[in-house]
């Protein structure tokens, strides 16, 4: 016989979300249909519609309130509408909007001086983009023309953007048109200690697979390269976090070709890690240039490539201009994220917050033997299923009923992995403890019911 379990409960909120008298969800669902590309798809079977956020929660159409697991694909980095933030950018949209770098301006200035002095060694000189995808672009030309070199080294399992260029760079066949990309664009083993040949178990895994690396620039290049980009936690791939001592090795090889090195922080920087406020520090390095975008801007579109005065150089020998880059209401956004990580204890909650969801997603895979591996580090988790221990085929399936049901109980969170058989949990980092346990409850929920 069945036992009947409780359905979970969202943590009270004091916030009630204004009366929606816009279009109706089918109204919406024709237009999207009728003028928005196919390619720009929605999760769920049926499409949920979100017209209001406020901090870690979303509210559709309808006024039912969902905890946000995801954060907009980990761009939400300290809450919907955050008060602070909101206030900040209305008083810049009431004195000036836009006019591109070619004036001075204080909002640019401020904010470089302010997100430089995050960045470790000599990493000072800020450029402002739109978008992470230009801002890995831009990092690869940087690198290109500061080197005199054209080979770029990246990983297997990547993600880096969806340009002509960052597809080249990206590494699963999903993300990739069948267009010529990819030039001198040259994919590493990544360290994959679920089904890699060197497991959590081993202590030297981080320099064993880096030197897939030196093999690589020995066999598969002219032996000089211009750069080797990563994730400093693989995103997309399934918040893969790389072995003690990875980066470490990986960047001497790099080096020792005369190629730069350079960490995409796109999905885990801004504290996202809890223990430091880059994913790079957590492997002790400091690369040679850092892109950064999403949780940069907490919803505005806001990228930057951070670098050294010296290949920060390099770009003068031609005309670059990003016309957007360095906009007054962006930059005023992106300083008021840097106070708010401050003033609200942003990092400190990532960790304590995202140390009590591992602890409880191990614990869940200790009961649920679907699940094949927890990782992560801070609000930067993954939970990958698998259909067996032994052979560890992926389970697709499962983790899409998973994903469905965590949706039909309050709870949205990502999906990931080459095979989408890892739940991706990144929400907004101002997330409680108390919705830490409502969305382990979801989750154990959803897991008995597949």
């Amino acid at each position: 016989m069945a036992v009947a379990h409780a359905t979970p409960s969202l943590p009270p909120c004091d916030h009630r979300p204004r009366p929606y008298v816009g279009l109706s969800k089918q109204e919406v669902i024709g237009l999207r249909k009728q003028f928005v590309n196919p390619a720009i798809f929605t999760y769920y079977k049926e499409p949920l519609m979100i017209v209001e956020g406020h901090m870690q929660y979303l509210y559709d159409e309808t006024g039912r309130r969902y905890l946000d697991g995801f954060g907009g694909i980990v761009t939400v980095s300290v809450g919907h509408c955050h008060p602070k933030i909101v206030a900040a950018v209305n008083r810049q949209n009431e004195i000036l909007q836009h006019t591109t770098t070619i004036y001075l301006n204080p909002c640019i200035a401020e904010y470089a001086r302010d997100l430089a002095a995050r960045m470790p060694g000599d990493l000072k000189v800020c450029y402002f983009t739109n978008s992470g995808s230009e801002a890995n672009d831009l990092a690869i030309l940087m690198a290109r023309a500061y080197t005199g070199n054209f080979d770029i080294l990246a990983l297997r399992n990547c993600y880096h953007g969806g340009s002509m260029q960052t597809m080249g760079l990206t590494s699963h066949h999903t993300w990739k048109f069948n267009v010529p990309h990819s030039f001198g664009v040259h994919h590493a083993v990544f360290p994959d200690r679920l089904r890699g040949p060197y497991g959590y178990d081993d202590p030297q895994a981080g320099p064993k697979y880096a030197a897939d690396l030196k093999n690589l620039i020995e066999f598969g290049t002219p032996g000089k390269v211009a750069a080797f980009i990563a994730e400093s936690i693989q995103g997309v791939g399934g918040a893969v976090v790389f072995p003690d001592g990875y980066l470490k090795s990986a960047y001497e090889h790099v080096r020792a070709a005369g190629g730069l090195c350079i960490a995409d922080e796109v999905q885990s920087g801004f504290a996202r890690t809890g223990s430091h406020f880059w994913g790079f520090e957590t492997q002790g390095v400091i690369p040679d240039i850092v892109t950064m975008a999403k949780g940069i801007g907490n919803g505005a579109a806001l990228a930057a490539v951070v670098t050294t005065p010296a290949i920060a150089q390099a770009l003068t020998s031609r005309i670059h201009f990003n016309t957007f880059g360095g906009n007054p209401i962006s930059c005023t956004q992106g300083r008021a994220v840097l106070q708010v990580i401050d003033e609200d204890g942003i990092q400190a909650n990532a960790a304590t917050i995202g140390a009590r969801l591992k602890a409880g997603f191990q614990d869940l895979a200790s009961r649920h033997d679907v699940i094949g591996d927890v990782r992560g580090l801070g609000l930067m988790l993954g939970v990958e299923l698998v259909k067996d221990h032994v052979g560890k085929a992926p389970a697709k399936e499962e983790c899409m009923r998973v994903f469905e049901r965590c949706r039909e109980l309050g709870l949205l969170i990502g999906k990931g992995g080459l095979h989408g058989n890892v739940l991706r949990i990144k929400p907004p980092m101002c997330l409680t403890a108390a919705d830490a346990d409502f969305m382990l409850d979801v989750l154990d929920s959803a897991l008995r019911d597949i």
